[in-house]
């Protein structure tokens, strides 16, 4: 991911009532930063901590000017798996 680049969010990344700062603070801080599945569908998955602490799954689609921010919530285990290495 390109540092700088304008955030955006689809309203489905407020779906598990995840407040706009504590997306943003896990997103720019984030532990882990990778592909969900295959590069080639442009999903991208983000594990950081929120402003209290909690671990937050961040899904995202990056494009030449932008990023959009689809999905946030408490991470789930199967993400865990993620954060070793």
């Amino acid at each position: 991911m390109r540092k700088n680049m304008p955030i955006t969010f689809k309203q489905s990344a407020f779906n598990h009532k995840i407040a706009e700062a504590d997306i943003l603070a896990a997103f720019e801080n984030a532990y882990y930063d990778g592909p969900l599945d295959d590069e080639y569908n442009n999903r991208f998955i983000r594990l950081g901590f929120d402003t209290s602490g909690n671990l937050l799954e961040i899904m995202y689609n990056e494009y030449s000017d932008h990023i959009c921010i689809f999905h946030a919530m408490i991470c789930r285990d199967i993400f865990f798996k993620l954060l070793k290495g």
